[in-house]
């Protein structure tokens, strides 16, 4: 096995599940750990790094989602939720959660691999390409362009795959307006479905972690009629 394959930790409490989707996934070239429940996870997750965690749901004790929630407050690792709920609110439910995509079960094993595939080409990158304003200042706040990092006195920020792209795409034309369907068109490029509802959500979630008062936001606005804009110091 490639060491420089990406890690995948499958958190499933159905063994025949988690057997399947390691076999299917080691054959499309990634490295895998299993976990059988959240508590097995963390143990996990104490002691190695992993490049993407697919959880699901519906386990017994700690239930996916309020592992994913937990796990926001002290890992930027991407999240995919894997669940026999379809419907709208539990998909959004689990996008508030800090998840950065989520499918329905049953599925098609070649729809969770590009969804997998989607994510990672939308994490961070150590080297990115650098653009013409290094750094931005957003409250407290200190945006690394070059490095998609954002942090503060206190050390920094965690932020989910999809929140670092969204800080990207912003940060690349700051004081512009970016209407939601440009948001959508971005942020679904490498092979992700996005919606512009789940955009919503996401925009909710970063205010959240960079706006001193989320329901009046400063920095990450909305310009009626014209979408989102971000607007540093």
């Amino acid at each position: 096995m490639d060491v420089d394959a990406p890690h995948l930790l499958v958190v499933d409490d159905d063994e025949r599940i988690r057997d399947l989707l390691r076999k299917y996934l080691v054959r499309s070239g990634f490295r895998v750990t299993l976990a059988r429940d959240a508590a097995h996870a963390r143990r996990l997750l104490a002691g190695l790094e992993f490049d993407l965690i697919v959880l699901d749901v519906m386990m017994p004790g700690e239930d996916g989602i309020s592992f994913c929630r937990s796990l926001r407050s002290q890992l930027g690792t991407p999240v995919l939720l894997l669940t026999a709920r379809g419907e709208t609110a539990d998909r959004i439910a689990g996008l508030e959660a800090g998840a950065d995509d989520y499918l329905a079960k049953p599925f098609e094993p070649k729809e969770l691999l590009l969804r997998i595939n989607a994510i990672l080409r939308r994490a961070p990158k150590e080297e990115a390409q650098p653009i013409a304003v290094t750094e931005l200042t957003i409250g407290s706040y200190t945006y690394d362009i070059t490095r998609g990092e954002i942090s503060n006195a206190a050390g920094p920020l965690r932020l989910t795959a999809t929140e670092s792209h969204l800080m990207r795409i912003f940060a690349a034309r700051p004081n512009e307006p970016v209407t939601r369907q440009q948001l959508v068109e971005e942020l679904s490029r490498s092979g992700g479905q996005t919606q512009e509802r789940a955009v919503d959500v996401q925009i909710t979630r970063l205010r959240r972690k960079i706006e001193p008062d989320p329901k009046q936001p400063r920095y990450l606005q909305t310009v009626r009629g014209a979408g989102y804009m971000l607007s540093p110091d």
